[in-house]
């Protein structure tokens, strides 16, 4: 008997675009012959099953059901492809949580402390060979922020919501002038904003996941933007980044990194599939931890399908595999 995919998307924030384009995808790739898939989109006014027919149906909260031609249909598990609030913040996964409904992502502590960049920066600091840029965390955009900020850190710094996701709101800050700018945006997208210094070196990206005989680790994906960093119209314009799957590591490299992103994993009790951003620094080659992503982007040309590619998976096998494990309760 086939089981019941609810494939969550929407969301409440501007990431939306994205988690429309990151469910076309999976619902693509997910195995038709075991899973009944059905995309339910999670909006701040309504919350829906969007049929094949472009047709709406509501989705009851009592227990996340929906009706179609007066039949009940009752999920068997959430696949969350929902970026940003509440698919990657642990709203929605409490949620589940409540109703007793397996899904595919991290629980719903894990997804709240990782959406906060901060946090989950002081909760990896202390794993071997892991190392994290000098920061400083601002709460309130007040006149005393920049001389804050200025005091305590050395340009180039990045500014970044704390709790933002696809680069939204984020800058890199050269100048004093610069600055006041800066925070605005950041501040416009969240209440709380990461203040970075740069750490110059290569850029990589890093799929985690679980699967029965353990954590897997995938390929890196090396990240070269064409612009002065990997902004959002970086990450979702076409030819505006160079990316390289697998990314140019040598073996102790390589052996390092799959160590500490493991150790990373565990550390903060991730679940299914996460993606992680590191630097390596230049001369060093020392890893500077940026931030996890337990909800990654799967569109066609995301990191995670990128990387699935590169170490011979197959995709459809790949989503069937956090499928499974959520109904399994191994995740």
């Amino acid at each position: 008997m086939k089981r019941k995919v609810a494939l969550v998307t929407g969301g409440f924030t501007g990431e939306s675009v994205v988690s429309f384009k990151s469910a076309d995808f999976v619902e693509s790739q997910l195995d038709k012959s075991k899973y009944d898939v059905f995309k339910i989109v999670v909006l701040k006014d309504s919350w829906y099953y969007f049929d094949a027919s472009s047709a709406k149906h509501s989705v009851d909260k009592n227990d996340f059901c929906v009706r179609v031609n007066n039949e009940k249909i009752n999920f068997d598990v959430a696949f969350i492809m929902l970026h940003g609030s509440p698919g990657e913040d642990g709203k929605l996964q409490g949620y589940f949580d409540l109703i007793g409904l397996p899904y595919t992502s991290c629980d719903a502590l894990t997804s709240s402390l990782t959406m906060n960049k901060g946090y989950s920066k002081a909760i990896v600091d202390g794993i071997s060979g892991l190392n994290i840029a000098r920061s400083i965390q601002l709460f309130e955009n007040s006149e005393n922020s920049e001389k804050q900020v200025l005091s305590n850190l050395v340009l180039p710094l990045f500014i970044k919501p704390n709790n933002g996701g696809s680069s939204i709101g984020m800058s890199k800050v050269k100048a004093n002038s610069e600055l006041k700018d800066a925070l605005n945006k950041a501040f416009n997208e969240d209440q709380q904003v990461l203040v970075e210094e740069f750490v110059e070196g290569r850029e990589f990206s890093i799929g985690v996941y679980k699967t029965k005989n353990g954590i897997q680790v995938l390929p890196a994906t090396e990240v070269i933007p064409t612009n002065d960093f990997f902004d959002f119209e970086a990450k979702y314009t076409p030819g505006a980044t160079e990316e390289i799957t697998p990314g140019r590591m040598n073996e102790e490299e390589k052996s390092r990194v799959e160590r500490i992103v493991t150790d990373v994993y565990l550390k903060l009790n991730c679940k299914g599939m996460v993606r992680i951003d590191y630097f390596l620094q230049k001369d060093t080659s020392n890893f500077y931890f940026i931030e996890i992503n337990t909800i990654p982007g799967q569109t066609a040309q995301s990191f995670i399908p990128q990387q699935v590619r590169a170490a011979g998976l197959n995709i459809s096998e790949f989503y069937g595999n956090l499928v499974e494990m959520a109904l399994n309760n191994h995740v």
